[in-house]
């Protein structure tokens, strides 16, 4: 229970009044501010536009995509700055329209006048009354009190609150006799009756309240409603029948209501409407409300003289199918919310006659599709939910018509790309890119430039290190530069990245779609993915031939110098057809690498063409985990014939040592791998079983675990190896004793000649002194 306090005046609210209260006095307030902006010149906090006023002075088409006016000047913003809390505008409207408060917030304001502010006393002007009940002035709250039956009160009463009692039916005439009920305040004179499970009402229990305005049925046990039973009140604007298991109405049921302009049935279980003519005893309702119920269909003869209807709300029922001619006679209509029914598709121009739609909201329905010329005849609209709907066939022009556009709401945030014309869209990530940037937040935008260093300057300092030390195992030492060359391109790719996150830096949207499907986002997709399977092929077949010579070092299977570049090549061949191949049939495969601002298909969504699907299903599935067993199988058969083979030895020291030494690398080795490919299994198989993964897993997996064996396969397969170690310290040791002949040298060159004393005993005298050997 919700309580109302004004001005000495207590009024006990139930939800559905407290939240119409609300709304009511929001759109108070924007209309002073309007009022305001208009008095003195300066904008108000939350200004709102007329519901029908064009909007092409706010978005209008002289600014260039991913830009807004600021109002009617001619000055463009980055869609950036549009309410973040500063007056970029000198005249403030960057700051206008934050809230996406279009359709029924205005609508709500035309419909309910404010009234003028009154000092009520709180004296109880009622002679009857019951005890246990409150009396202030004219009005009587019965709430809580165990009461059976309707109590007597005073006749001039006009609030009867008569919640969470145990009333289980409303006689004949039951308030026949409250016939001076009257207007008082917004929401008097009224009749609270929620939570008594009222299961039956006769046919005249409201009879002679001709006076009445708002009846509140709610949470009630109501089966069935009499025809006629309202037939008194012919001054009621407000219905409430919310959560009462009613199955059916008729249209007769609403006889009498000429006044009306709120319905409400939310969560009653209503498998169907009138099918003729539901409007037509209630020729003002302009606000209906049939959210949770159990309809099915709805057609055009149940609307028809439905005129001044603005308001409809059917989300949450079971309709399924729509004809084309449905929302025909709703030419005034400002708000449809069609959300979460079972609705497969829409009829091409359904919307084709609601020229005032302001908000439309048809998310969380099984569409297969939405037409291209879906939405071109609502130029009003400002707001459009398109929650949990996928769109294959998305593209800008769907979006194009709507100019008034300001809120969108998608199930992706990649659709984003579609409406860049939209102030706001949401979400506002796919946890990789934001409406601002490709990399949404600064720990990405930071590491991917770190990661990129570290994984390029790695192995090219191997590169060069290994040319410039002479190996005895020259076949080995070829692999090892050619897997630095394959690792190196990651660093490429994340350069790469950082370089066009820097270029978009705050109007990504902008540029969105045409980076997706540019040739540069192709181009570093497809380094990316030659980088990632020839580095994993190299891996395997390095763990294979190490694997050879330590478990079977008697066998001749070693592979020449000759054998060994073919296998190579072809590698770089394997993996240079599985990266190009994705770009050779766009119809065949789709935009394989466009499908996110970091270009690398790493998960399926259900846009993603089947060919595509089992492609990168093969690749990530297929051979990489097949690569990946091989490498962790090898490995641990090398350790297992290494501590067979020291079980023969005195030594146990100098084997423990040793096992353990050997234990160490192969663990690192198997665990590198296994750190940046077993998340990329999961998240693949994830995608395959329709599982949604926030788009921040995927952010992590490509920016930080992808590279990572890019990163650690210098430190893992040069740097920490004995062999090297001993020839960097022979070249320094080399180094040292090189510098030091160097500087003996030059010590002796320039002293002075020794000459022999017998020869020239004079000179020896003379320059003994100058001698340095």
């Amino acid at each position: 229970m919700g309580s109302h306090v004004q001005g000495g005046f207590h009024l006990v609210l139930d939800l559905p009044v407290k939240i119409l209260l609300l709304h009511f006095t929001l759109s108070h307030i924007q209309a002073y501010a309007v009022d305001h902006s208009s008095l003195t010149g300066r904008p108000g906090t939350h200004t709102r536009l007329p519901a029908r006023t064009n909007l092409s002075n706010y978005i209008g088409s002289n600014c260039p995509i991913g830009h807004f006016p600021c109002g009617n000047l001619t000055v463009c913003l980055p869609q950036v700055l549009h309410c973040n809390g500063v007056e970029n505008c000198e005249n403030g409207a960057d700051e206008e329209n934050c809230g996406d408060n279009s359709g029924w917030a205005d609508i709500f304001d035309k419909s309910v006048k404010k009234p003028p502010n009154k000092t009520i006393p709180e004296d109880c002007f009622l002679q009857q009354y019951p005890e246990n009940c409150i009396c202030k002035e004219t009005e009587v709250e019965c709430v809580e009190v165990n009461l059976k039956t309707i109590p007597l009160v005073s006749t001039n009463v006009t609030l009867l609150s008569l919640k969470k009692n145990e009333i289980w039916k409303l006689p004949e005439d039951a308030f026949s006799k409250y016939t001076d009920l009257q207007n008082l305040l917004v929401f008097v004179p009224s009749r609270f009756l929620q939570n008594n499970c009222i299961r039956r009402v006769a046919g005249s229990a409201f009879a002679k309240l001709y006076k009445l305005d708002k009846l509140y049925l709610s949470q009630n046990c109501i089966t069935s409603l009499k025809p006629g039973v309202f037939s008194d009140l012919h001054k009621l604007r407000w219905l409430i029948l919310d959560d009462n298991p009613i199955k059916k109405i008729s249209q007769q049921v609403f006889t009498g209501l000429q006044s009306l302009i709120f319905l409400s049935m939310v969560n009653n279980k209503l498998e169907q409407l009138p099918k003729m003519r539901m409007c037509s005893e209630m020729p003002l309702l302009n606000w209906v409300d049939f959210e949770g119920n159990q309809i099915k269909t709805l057609n055009f003869s149940t609307l028809m003289m439905c005129n001044e209807l603005t308001v409809l709300s059917l989300r949450g029922n079971k309709i399924f199918l729509l004809p084309e001619d449905t929302f025909q006679p709703l030419k005034k209509l400002g708000e449809l919310d069609l959300s979460s029914n079972g609705i497969r598709e829409f009829p091409h121009h359904i919307f084709r006659d609601l020229k005032l739609l302001q908000i439309l909201n048809i998310s969380n329905n099984p569409l297969k599709q939405i037409h291209s010329s879906q939405f071109e005849s609502l130029i009003q609209l400002q707001s459009l939910v398109l929650e949990g709907i996928e769109i294959p066939n998305i593209h800008t022009r769907m979006f194009k018509p709507m100019k008034n556009l300001s809120h969108i709401y998608f199930k992706k945030f990649q659709y984003c790309s579609y409406a860049p014309h939209v102030r706001k869209c949401k979400p506002n990530t796919d946890g990789i890119s934001s409406f601002e940037d490709l990399l949404a937040n600064i720990i990405l935008r930071v590491s991917v430039w770190v990661i990129a260093f570290i994984t390029c300057f790695g192995n090219v300092f191997v590169i060069c290190m290994r040319s410039l030390i002479r190996a005895e195992n020259t076949r080995h030492a070829m692999c090892i530069k050619v897997l630095c060359c394959a690792d190196c391109l990651m660093g490429v790719y994340l350069f790469f990245v950082g370089v066009f996150d820097v270029k978009f830096r705050g109007e990504y949207n902008k540029h969105a779609q045409l980076w997706m499907e540019s040739l540069q986002c192709r181009t570093i997709g497809f380094l990316a993915m030659l980088s990632s399977e020839v580095s994993v092929m190299l891996l395997a077949y390095l763990t294979l031939e190490k694997y050879l010579v330590i478990v079977f070092p008697f066998s001749n299977i070693r592979p020449g110098k000759c054998q060994t570049c073919i296998i190579l090549g072809s590698i770089w061949v394997i993996g240079f057809l599985i990266a190009v191949i994705p770009l050779m049939s766009e119809d065949f495969f789709g935009n394989y690498y466009g499908r996110n601002g970091v270009c690398f298909p790493l998960h399926s969504d259900q846009l993603e063409k089947p060919a595509a699907r089992g492609y990168s299903t093969g690749i990530f599935l297929g051979l990489n985990l097949i690569a990946f067993l091989i490498i962790v199988f090898s490995y641990t058969s090398m350790f297992y014939s290494i501590y067979k083979t020291g079980l023969q030895t005195t030594d146990m020291q100098n084997r423990l040592h040793r096992d353990v030494a050997v234990a160490n690398r192969f663990f690192f080795i198997v665990f590198s791998d296994a750190l940046c490919w077993i998340p990329i299994f999961l998240v693949k198989i994830l995608s395959l079983l329709e599982v949604e993964i926030p788009g921040t897993i995927t952010s992590w997996v490509v920016i930080f675990i992808l590279p990572i064996n890019s990163a650690l396969n210098p430190i893992l397969y040069t740097l920490t190896t004995s062999f090297f170690k001993e020839k960097v310290e022979l070249l320094l040791c080399k180094w040292q004793q090189n510098a030091s002949n160097r500087k003996s040298r030059k010590s002796v060159s320039s002293s002075v000649v020794y000459i022999d004393s017998s020869r020239h005993p004079s000179l020896h005298l003379g320059f003994f002194q100058r001698i340095s050997i």
